[in-house]
């Protein structure tokens, strides 16, 4: 139930651009190769299907929102690319399964591809997606989800792969469990998949998706946009808009990168220049950028932004992108507040990701926002 069905924001082919450059940035390396996204999203458009965004305000609380979004490594999803309509067949069988209709769509993570996912699916269904998330970046495991920290259940979910196989999870005793199986049954389907998760009411979005976040995607890659039309530096731009910090500037040393469990995992080792120089970063990848270092010393890490620009373009480079020898910038943005509290750092925090000798120290509490 809308209160408005055909209320929101039509998108445009222009705002799928700015799109690209901003879900490539808030992804911080994950979610899925943004360019692919955008030409799937384009040829939607062309096609002549709307692609309408719907503000968290305009959801009726009883209003059903099914998430979507990709699921595997950014690298198979670059390599293979998706037969179309995955989404869709998600969305159907979890319709059929549980016997309702979805109001809407959901976005489980802004970042990357994983942006316009629920995008092309809304198109094909002729459905709004909410302008938010549950992530307000890219996380590359699904229990890492403001949904599922504030206690949505994400099963029953269907998984569906380009093949045509669609895979239902009835129930799982834990979002972490959820993740596990799910886990298994991508690497079996190749690599990469779509998932559509159990809906979630308009109530509970309203409380715990992180708010406008399409909104401030499209904005951030236009900011990016308008900023290299008027030889302005981009890099400060986004810090700018984002209260975010340059950290770095350097070029790819070294590059130890492989696929494992399910995940792109490695290390990226820099060498700095400019203000840099004679500083050495690095930077811990599982899907997404982690954790940032100089010289030994933790600079950076989840669940605040590590962001990876081209250094003379301000574009942003995704994991799965990056090459010995690349010139680049290294950004530490702010997360939302919902992020920050002790339950999602449980989940979301180094210790989560097997660092548990780093304290996090919020970027908002260090003047960064």
């Amino acid at each position: 139930m809308l209160d408005h069905p055909r209320k929101g924001r039509l998108l445009t082919e222009d705002d799928i651009i700015a799109l690209e450059i901003g879900a490539g940035i808030l992804g911080t390396g994950g979610g899925g190769n943004p360019y692919i996204g955008k030409l799937r999203a384009r040829e939607m458009l062309r096609a002549d299907y709307e692609m309408r965004l719907l503000s968290l305000d305009d959801l009726d609380d009883e209003a059903q929102i099914v998430a979507v979004g990709g699921i595997g490594a950014p690298l198979i999803s670059f390599e293979r690319i998706k037969e179309g309509r995955e989404g869709l067949r998600c969305l159907r069988a979890l319709e059929h399964r549980l016997g309702f209709t979805a109001d809407a769509i959901g976005c489980e993570e802004i970042g990357g591809q994983n942006a316009m996912e629920p995008l092309v699916v809304g198109a094909m269904a002729g459905l709004p997606v909410v302008d938010g998330d549950g992530m307000g970046r890219a996380f590359p495991e699904m229990q890492m989800t403001t949904y599922s920290i504030y206690g949505h259940r994400s099963t029953p979910s269907v998984m569906c792969d380009p093949h045509g196989n669609v895979v239902s999870f009835d129930h799982a005793i834990t979002e972490k469990w959820h993740e596990t199986m799910a886990r298994a049954c991508v690497i079996a389907q190749g690599g990469a998949s779509v998932l559509a998760s159990a809906p979630m009411s308009g109530a509970f979005m309203k409380r715990y998706a992180i708010p406008h976040t399409y909104t401030q995607a499209i904005g951030l890659g236009q900011a990016v946009i308008d900023a290299r039309k008027t030889h302005d530096d981009p890099v400060a731009t986004i810090c700018a808009r984002e209260g975010g910090q340059h950290v770095f500037s350097g070029k790819i040393t070294d590059l130890q990168r492989h696929f494992k469990g399910g995940f792109n995992v490695g290390i990226a080792r820099i060498e700095g220049l400019d203000d840099c120089r004679g500083s050495q970063g690095e930077i811990v990848i599982q899907n997404e950028f982690l954790i940032f270092r100089r010289d030994g010393e933790m600079q950076v890490c989840v669940p605040d932004l590590v962001v990876v620009l081209e250094l003379d373009t301000g574009l942003p480079i995704t994991t799965e992108l990056l090459r010995y020898g690349q010139r680049i910038a290294v950004l530490a943005l702010p997360c939302h507040p919902l992020l920050r509290s002790d339950e999602a750092l449980n989940v979301v925090g180094p210790a989560a990701f097997g660092h548990p000798d780093i304290t996090y120290a919020p970027l908002a509490e260090k003047g960064a926002a």
